[in-house]
């Protein structure tokens, strides 16, 4: 699972809008002054983002809490989100470019490079309409894990407390 801290912004019904800050680990990372990811962080900075969430422990707004999404549900969407427009690209483009052979064109670049073209259209709306499916399903949704603990300091040891 994994686990971002946010802060609840607001709830409605079983669901919660949270705000989670992107951070990056580069300030501990040694090699930071020649990394292109540290030079990206340092231009965007650390951007808040609203997130909706399954909210099951009842919290409300202005609660700090622990979000968490399961390792599996953002592998196999990465994998819709990255290789369903890719496939269909090349598979379109491919089968343009068969067509044009069959008809008899002399060039069959233009026919490949448009129905490549159409074909990563056609992937891009399917994902549109896969993620506005799966928008609600709770398998790729992420999920208020815990009401997040406060550290108090007292007599030098400090105490996590809930």
């Amino acid at each position: 699972m994994i686990e971002e801290s946010a802060i609840v912004t607001a709830t409605h019904g079983e669901f919660a809008q949270v705000e989670t800050q992107r951070a990056t680990s580069c300030g501990s990372c040694g090699a930071k002054s020649a990394c292109g990811t540290s030079a990206l962080a340092k231009v965007l900075g650390n951007r808040r983002n609203l997130v909706e969430v399954l909210n099951p422990i009842g919290a409300k707004a202005g609660e700090r809490v622990i979000v968490g999404l399961d390792e599996s549900a953002l592998t196999r969407a990465s994998f819709f989100f990255y290789i369903v427009p890719l496939f269909s690209l090349l598979l379109s483009s491919m089968l343009g470019k068969w067509v044009a052979i069959k008809i008899g064109f002399v060039s069959t670049e233009p026919l490949s490079i448009i129905s490549g073209l159409l074909g990563l259209l056609i992937g891009l709306v399917w994902l549109r309409s896969f993620a506005f499916k799966t928008k609600r399903n709770s398998a790729y949704q992420a999920v208020i894990l815990r009401r997040a603990g406060s550290i108090h300091v007292i007599d030098g040891i400090s105490k996590n407390t809930l």
